[in-house]
């Protein structure tokens, strides 16, 4: 079967936090464009990793778990990487599962042929929506063209989505919070969340004061509940 071809880094098998009022199981796909400085997944960065966890493995899981698990989420790394998404999810869904998705939005392509197929979606904004920017935060890759054209694929859907920002000190300051939110607002986003960095296993200077700057900001905080019908932040 085609969906065979799935490269998974890791199945989380229960989680409630992944997907908004469901309890999910979480599909760690494996490969990403991207190369985050603030990345907690690096190992799931090279799309040629071999692991154990396979797609076999996943339906075994499902098939145990109707009754008690309400969706899967795919996430990643970076699940539009993969060419047999459509599949899988369309697998999934006749096992009766509903379907979401995490991404960065770097394939517009991609999305377009699972858009019908999810009914959720966590989208990644690395930074404010320029090309410097995004290089910046995704370790000089960058395409934020494909980024706001895969947002505007969601706002034109009508599906249920968030977007959420790591905020990442050393590549973000709380005035491009402030940017972002303005851009992000401008263009018709509902749902806003600010996500709290937590130094990754090199980073030995980020201090845990950087990281709560932008959670003690009241001034930051209010701004951005006027600008969302839904904002909050994530520690």
């Amino acid at each position: 079967m085609a969906e065979s071809m799935i490269r998974i880094g890791d199945i989380e098998k229960f989680s409630i936090v992944d997907f908004p009022n469901k309890i999910a199981v979480v599909v760690f796909m494996q490969g990403c464009p991207w190369r985050c400085p603030f990345c907690y997944n690096q190992s799931l960065q090279n799309p040629n990793t071999e692991t154990e966890a396979t797609w076999e493995n996943l339906i075994h899981l499902l098939e145990h778990r109707k009754g008690v698990i309400d969706a899967v989420v795919f996430s990643g790394g970076e699940p539009l990487m993969q060419e047999a998404l459509p599949l899988a999810m369309d697998t999934v869904k006749t096992m009766g599962f509903e379907v979401g998705m995490h991404s960065g939005g770097y394939r517009p392509e991609a999305l377009r042929k699972v858009i019908d197929k999810v009914i959720w979606v966590g989208f990644d904004i690395k930074a404010p929506l320029e090309e410097k920017r995004y290089k910046e935060a995704t370790g000089g890759i960058g395409h934020v063209e494909k980024v706001k054209e895969s947002l505007q694929i969601l706002l034109n859907s009508g599906i249920h989505f968030e977007c959420r920002t790591t905020c990442d000190p050393r590549i973000l300051s709380v005035e491009d919070i402030y940017k972002i939110a303005d851009e992000l607002s401008a263009l018709g986003v509902k749902e806003y969340y600010i996500q709290k960095y937590r130094p990754i296993e090199n980073d030995k200077t980020t201090q845990d004061s950087d990281c709560e700057k932008f959670f003690k900001d009241e001034k930051l905080l209010s701004y951005l509940k006027e600008k969302f019908a839904v904002f909050d932040t994530r520690k």
